[in-house]
């Protein structure tokens, strides 16, 4: 997968408690989600490493 997909390296890629598993934030429509999957790039893409991500967690 390309960094700019990669959505474990994405500040917008967060934890969801109620759902007990990892969602992206971003503002996402079925149509953009399809494009993204198709064309393996996201415009609500915003890289972060582990501690950026924890750092915005707390």
């Amino acid at each position: 997968m390309n960094i700019e997909t990669s959505c474990e390296n994405c500040m917008n890629y967060t934890y969801d408690e109620e759902y007990d598993e990892y969602v992206c934030i971003a503002n996402i429509d079925e149509d953009e989600y399809y494009r993204v999957m198709s064309n393996r790039r996201c415009p609500y893409f915003r890289f972060g490493d582990d501690y950026t991500i924890v750092k915005k967690q707390m």
